[in-house]
């Protein structure tokens, strides 16, 4: 019962797991369109200000100097579209670069909250057919296998019988 215990939890942790490189895949797929959408807005934005004879950093400092608060207040928001374009490109490069085993491990560290619960919620598994995804599939079994095992041997410790060694004497 335990060696079948065991494999159904294998199994099940095998399936789990061997979805998360899909994960990873959708997510930077909506990643990589958000780095291209604000690369769009921030060229546009740098263009604008070059053609007016000004930098970047300039242009902003007439919005936020301005005694408009609309403008004040755009020039604000587009700061902040710039810091997020920089920290998404970053983190899009990351992800790229990483292997399979660094992926899973640095992703929580380099989500975007909006970006990765927007993939949670239109998230689509899919089969695993790529070697990343075998790889994970295979530990998410050997893991679910041991985790069930131990937990059906501990839980089921109490309930056995003591084996005693009957010695006989002739």
């Amino acid at each position: 019962m335990r060696r079948a215990l065991g494999v159904l939890g294998g199994l099940c942790l095998g399936v789990a797991l061997s979805q998360f490189p899909e994960y990873a895949q959708q997510y930077t797929q909506r990643l990589g369109g958000a780095v291209d959408e604000l690369k769009v807005i921030t060229e546009e934005f740098d263009a604008s200000a070059l053609s007016g004879g000004l930098t970047r950093q300039q242009a902003l400092d007439r919005y936020v100097a301005s005694a408009d608060a609309f403008l004040k207040d755009r020039g604000v928001s587009m700061e902040r579209t710039f810091l997020r374009y920089g920290n998404l490109r970053s983190a899009l490069a990351e992800i790229q670069g990483a292997d399979a085993l660094e992926r899973l491990k640095s992703m929580p560290a380099y989500l975007d909250t909006e970006i990765g619960s927007r993939t949670l919620e239109n998230f689509k598994p899919a089969v695993p057919v790529t070697p990343e995804g075998f790889l994970y599939a295979g530990a998410g079994f050997l893991l679910g296998y041991a985790l069930v095992s131990a937990l059906v041997t501990l839980l089921t410790l109490p309930f056995r019988r003591r084996r005693t060694k009957i010695y006989h004497t002739r």
